[in-house]
C-alpha cells in the first residue's frame, strides 16, 4: 500500500503521518511507502528517518507525475491555502485549492483508467462552507442535510472541491470521502494566516508567557476540536468501510467531524480557571471587523450524529484541550496548569 499526504509537513499531515507509521497497515494491508508531498519541507524531521518515509518537494501540481510513478492506494489531501490568504488573495485561493484539487483528481483518475487501482481519496473540507445567506439564515444546529451557502472564497473553494469529489467518485474515478473540520485548537507552533487561528493563539501564546489578541466578540460562539480528535476523524473516515450500517460510510455527501461548541468568552474563562490570572491577563481584546465577519458566519453549533456512527465525538470540554496541548507541547509552556478536572 503507498499513501500520500499532501500538505505532509503541515501541522495536521505531521500527526496524520505519525498515526500511520505508528500503525504500519492501512486497511489491514502494510504500509510500503508513505509519501509526504510539500511545498516546505524542514531541513530536520523525525519523519524522514523512518524508512517508510518518501518526501516529494515542491508545488503539489508541478510534482503530480511523480507522486503517480508508482501506483497509489490513498490520497490524503491536506494542502490548502487557508482562509484569511484566500480572502486577501482571490487568485491564490483558486490555485492552491481549487485548480490543485481537480488536477490530483485527475491524476487519481488517469491510474484508474489506466488499469491501475482505485484511488481512496480523502479530502480536508471546512465547517467554512456553511454561512447566513439572506436568503436562507442558518438553522440554530447545523448537519449534513443542511444547504452550504458559504459567505468567504475559502468555503466556496472548499465547497466545489466537496462537489468535484462526489462526481468523481459517482463516476469511479476514484473512491473519495470528505471531512469537514471545525477550527482545530490548540495548534502548535508560529500563527498561521487563518481567520481563526486566534483560537489557537488566545490560548498558545499566553502558556509561553506572550501577549495575544482576540479580535472578535467575547459572546461569540464557535465549533473547535483538538488536534487528537480531528487526526482521529480524518483516519476513521479514510478507513470506513462503505455500507449502511453504524461504522460505515454511507453514500457521498460529507461528514461533519464532532465539534465542540464554546464562546471566546467560555475559552479564557478556562484559560483564567487553569493557567490562572496572570496567564489569562496577556489576553487583550482588540475587534477586527475583518476576521469577525468570516469567523461569524460559521455555524457553530452541529448535530454530531452522522459522526456518531463512525465512532467519532467531540472534545468533552474546552480545558481537556487545553491539557492535552499542555501534554502534546510541554517544551512550548511557561505556565504551570492546574489538573483539576472540573471548571466553576
Amino acid at each position: 500500500m503507498r499513501i500520500v499526504i499532501t500538505g505532509g509537513f503541515g501541522f495536521l499531515g505531521r500527526q496524520v503521518a505519525e498515526a500511520l507509521l505508528e500503525r504500519r497497515t492501512f486497511d489491514g494491508a502494510p504500509i510500503d511507502q508513505l509519501v509526504l508531498a510539500d511545498r516546505f519541507v524542514p531541513d530536520e524531521s523525525p519523519l524522514t528517518a523512518d524508512p517508510l518515509v518518501d518526501v516529494v518537494r515542491g508545488d503539489l501540481t508541478d510534482r503530480l507525475a511523480d507522486l503517480f510513478a508508482q501506483p497509489v492506494g490513498v490520497v490524503i489531501h491536506l494542502a490548502a491555502a487557508v482562509s484569511a490568504e484566500c480572502e486577501a488573495d482571490f487568485d491564490l485561493g483558486m490555485t492552491a485549492n481549487l485548480d490543485t484539487t481537480r488536477a490530483l483528481l485527475q491524476a487519481a483518475r488517469a491510474q484508474s483508467e489506466a488499469g491501475g487501482p482505485t484511488v481512496r481519496l480523502v479530502l480536508a473540507s471546512s465547517v467554512a462552507v456553511y454561512g447566513s445567506d439572506a436568503a436562507l439564515p442558518l438553522p440554530p444546529v447545523v448537519d449534513e442535510s443542511t444547504l452550504p451557502t458559504p459567505q468567504s472564497s475559502y468555503g466556496v473553494q472548499k465547497r466545489i472541491c466537496e462537489q468535484l469529489v462526489a462526481e468523481y467518485t459517482r463516476r469511479g474515478y476514484v473512491d473519495g470521502r470528505v471531512t469537514r473540520l471545525m477550527t482545530v485548537s490548540v495548534r502548535p507552533g508560529k500563527p498561521n494566516a487563518a481567520a481563526s487561528g486566534f483560537l489557537s493563539g488566545v490560548v498558545r501564546e499566553p502558556l509561553a508567557g506572550l501577549p495575544a489578541t482576540c479580535p472578535v466578540s467575547p459572546d461569540t460562539q464557535v465549533a473547535l476540536a483538538s488536534p487528537r480528535r480531528t487526526v482521529e476523524g480524518i483516519l476513521r473516515v479514510a478507513l470506513a468501510e462503505r455500507g449502511p450500517r453504524d461504522g460505515q460510510l454511507t453514500g457521498n455527501i460529507p461528514v461533519n467531524l464532532p465539534a465542540l461548541t464554546v464562546t471566546v468568552a467560555e475559552i479564557l474563562h478556562t484559560l483564567r480557571a487553569v493557567a490562572g490570572d496572570t496567564v489569562a491577563d496577556l489576553v487583550t481584546l482588540t475587534p477586527d471587523p475583518s476576521v469577525e465577519s468570516i469567523v461569524g458566519s460559521w455555524p457553530a453549533s452541529f448535530d454530531n450524529t452522522r459522526a456518531a456512527t463512525l465512532g467519532l465525538s467531540a472534545d468533552p470540554d474546552f480545558a481537556s484541550v487545553i491539557r492535552q496541548y499542555v501534554a502534546d507541547h510541554p517544551d512550548a509552556v511557561t505556565a504551570e496548569v492546574s489538573a483539576a478536572t472540573s471548571i466553576d
